[in-house]
This record gives structure tokens, C-alpha cells and sequence, in this order.
């Protein structure tokens, strides 16, 4: 017995997608099945990243994929993009944490915030893959709360002195850009007031006093690279400033950009699983015939399929909304939490009905399961989407005093 993607589609999902989406999942999918899977145990076991697929990926057209032609970029719809993010995450949470932070995190601030010669500086190189990007928001001591950020941009002649410290930060340390967030003066002691001054800054290696750290050790996103970014006295040239945005806007609306494709993303590690389950629990037989005809895996494979059922559902007009431009933080919170949540689920139940070889990496459930053990608690961990989405209902805010 074979899982097919198309036997799983229960509701006729592909019939809400167009031609163009269908044919771009398509080929992600199987550039993903025919070039990364086969590297992606290697990569895991050694906490490394596959920088050699990077000009492949671009070729594909999937960094910055909503932004426009003159770019370098794909110009194509909310939903495609979506459906990209599906594809990669099927492979793994650290591949698509890649491109979620180069199209998400890096290109599109660079966009919306950045001047013309930013955007021509940058976004066809990165579009193309010949530079890699990150995202500075988080600190060590300030994740949930990014207004408490510590970090601090004194204007100097000609531009700041940036110094400070990020981290957990995606791709750092492969990093030709950062896009980092600083508040930018002295310290008033007032965290609301000093919220305001917030502005993002193009931070390039190379730079006089930035350095990186990796993260080692990691048992989740292991094929993905996670560092820390330090900054002593950098000096970053006016020109570096982005120059729209100003306040918290700016960083939480690039959150709700990435949070967008992890609602997709999520949904394609749990159909990896569900498909991996199903196949193997038709393979193995005990008592004299496949576990897949046994009430107790028929439960867990019927729970996984309807979970990543309704995960697909709330992304499609997730997708629909984003298009409209009528889409709320709330809305986008409600699928990046909920969605992440029954991946996980759906991974740690395909490890159950692997059994022992569930643990095997080969197998590659018990890979997504650790990864999406990160994925629950970034870009907003799963109890602040659950604040967020209390404060759209309730219209009070628990965060804060």
C-alpha cells in the first residue's frame, strides 16, 4: 500500500489552488524529494547546512517569491508562496527556516521599509542566492517582549554606533546582511517611550566590531544555523538605516511575514509524516497482517489526516486574506500556533506507529518531531499566540503590566 498526496486530499483541496500554484508546489516538491532529501541525514547528524543546494533553491525561484520582477524576484501570489514554504518543510523545518528568513525576515523589511538604492543593492543578490540575510530582533534576555530590546544606536556623524547582542538568530553566521533592530539614543528608563525610537539598520559583514557565534549542540533544527550577533561600536553609515519605519511596527510586521509561511511550512513536515505512517503501517505486519488494519493505528492515522485537513484549510484563506490585504496578526497567529501544534502531534504519533525504527533517522519522523519541538516557540511561542489571539477576542491585553 502506497500514501499518495492525492489520496489523502479528502476534502479536494487542490481544487482551490490554481494552475500556476499547483505546478509551483509541484516542482518544489520534487526538487525537494530528488536533491535535498537525499542530503538531509548527512546534514542533520553533522548540524550543518546544505549552502551547496542555495543557488538551486534560487533557481527556483522561491527567495522573496511575492516581491516583484524588477527585483529578481517571482512576483507570484500569497497562496503560491505559501504552498512553496509547504513544499520545503516537508523536507525539513531547517530548510525552510532558510528561505522563511531570507524572503520573510530579510527581503521583505528591505522592501517595505528600505529605500530604492536598498532595494537595488540588495534584493536581486539576495534573490538570486549570491548573499544570504538575517534577522537581529531577539535578545538573550528579551525574546516575547522585543520592546525590552537592550540594543542601542548612538548617532554619530554620518551615521551610529551600534552595540549590543542578538540571538538565536537563523543563518547568522552565513550572513552577508543582517537587518537588526536598536533602539536608537540613550536610555531614558521609560521601555514605552524608548519603544518608539526603534529602526532597523543594514548591519554587513565585515564590519569594524560585529562578530557571530554558532550555536552547537543543538537536538532540534539541526540542519539549520543558529547563532548569536555581537555588536562593539559598529559603526553603520547613515545610508545603512531603513528609512520608512520607525517603533515596533517595523519588526513585528516582518513576525507576521514569517509567521505566515510557518503556518504553511508546518502543515507540509506533518503531510510528510502522515504519509511516511501510513506507508509504513502498511508494510508492517503483525499477528499476520499489516498494523494499518488495526483500530488503535487506523485512530492515530484518522486523527493525523484531519488535523493537517483543517491546518490546510485555515492556511488557504489565510492566503485569501494576505491577497485581500485584509489580513490580521490575529488571524495569522491563530495558524502559525494551531498549525505548528498538530504537526508536532502528528510527527510524535508517526514515531508511534514506526515503533523502534521511529527513532531511526532514516525514518525521518522523529527529525520533524524535534524540529518542530523549535518551531512551537519561535517567531512567538505558542502560549503568546494564544495572548495574541485573547486580546482579538477579548480585546484586553494580558501582556505587560
Amino acid at each position: 500500500m502506497a500514501a499518495s498526496h492525492n489520496a489523502l486530499d479528502l476534502y479536494k483541496l487542490d481544487e482551490l489552488f490554481s494552475d500556476e500554484e499547483r505546478i509551483i508546489r509541484s516542482a518544489v516538491l520534487d526538487w525537494v524529494k530528488e536533491r535535498f532529501m537525499p542530503l538531509i541525514e548527512e546534514h542533520y547528524e553533522a548540524g550543518t547546512f546544505p549552502l551547496e543546494l542555495v543557488p538551486e533553491l534560487a533557481e527556483l525561484g522561491v527567495f522573496g517569491a511575492t516581491l516583484p520582477e524588477q527585483y529578481g524576484c517571482a512576483g507570484v501570489s500569497h497562496t503560491a508562496y505559501g504552498l512553496i514554504n509547504q513544499a520545503l518543510e516537508y523536507g525539513d523545518s531547517g530548510l525552510r527556516s532558510f528561505v522563511s528568513v531570507q524572503s520573510g525576515l530579510v527581503m521583505y523589511p528591505i522592501y517595505a521599509f528600505g529605500s530604492e538604492e536598498q532595494r537595488m543593492k540588495w534584493l536581486p543578490e539576495l534573490a538570486a542566492g549570491r548573499r544570504i540575510g538575517c534577522f537581529g530582533l531577539t535578545e538573550p534576555n528579551h525574546g516575547s517582549n522585543p520592546g525590552g530590546m537592550e540594543t542601542r544606536a548612538m548617532p554619530v556623524d554620518g551615521g551610529y554606533l551600534l552595540n549590543g547582542a542578538k540571538a538565536w538568530i537563523t543563518n547568522g553566521c552565513l550572513s552577508d546582511v543582517a537587518v537588526v533592530w536598536a533602539k536608537v539614543g540613550p536610555d531614558s528608563g521609560d521601555q514605552s517611550a524608548d519603544s518608539k525610537t526603534i529602526r532597523g539598520f543594514l548591519v554587513e559583514k565585515g564590519m569594524p566590531g560585529f562578530s557571530t557565534a554558532e550555536y552547537k549542540k543543538k537536538l532540534s533544527l539541526r540542519a539549520s544555523v543558529t547563532s548569536e550577533l555581537y555588536f562593539k561600536d559598529v559603526f553603520v553609515p547613515e545610508a545603512n538605516m531603513l528609512p520608512n519605519v520607525q517603533g515596533l511596527k517595523g519588526p513585528l510586521s516582518c513576525l507576521n511575514q514569517a509567521r505566515y509561511g510557518i503556518a504553511w511550512g508546518a502543515t507540509g513536515a506533518g503531510m510528510y509524516c502522515l504519509e511516511a505512517a501510513l506507508r509504513y503501517a502498511g508494510e508492517r505486519s503483525q499477528f499476520g497482517r499489516p498494523i494499518a488494519g488495526f483500530q488503535l493505528q487506523q485512530l492515530k492515522l484518522s486523527q493525523m489526516a484531519t488535523e493537517l485537513l483543517k491546518g490546510q484549510l485555515l492556511c488557504w484563506r489565510l492566503g485569501k486574506l494576505k491577497e485581500a490585504g485584509t489580513v490580521t496578526p490575529a488571524q495569522i497567529s491563530i495558524a502559525k500556533r494551531d498549525n505548528v501544534y498538530q504537526a508536532r502531534e502528528c510527527a510524535r504519533m508517526a514515531r508511534e506507529i514506526y515503533g523502534a525504527m521511529g527513532i531511526m533517522l532514516e525514518s525521518h519522523v522523529m527529525r520533524h518531531s524535534n524540529n518542530l519541538e523549535s518551531v512551537l516557540t519561535y517567531e512567538g511561542t505558542h502560549d503568546v499566540h494564544h495572548l495574541i489571539l485573547g486580546e482579538a477576542i477579548t480585546g484586553l491585553s494580558a501582556f505587560g503590566g
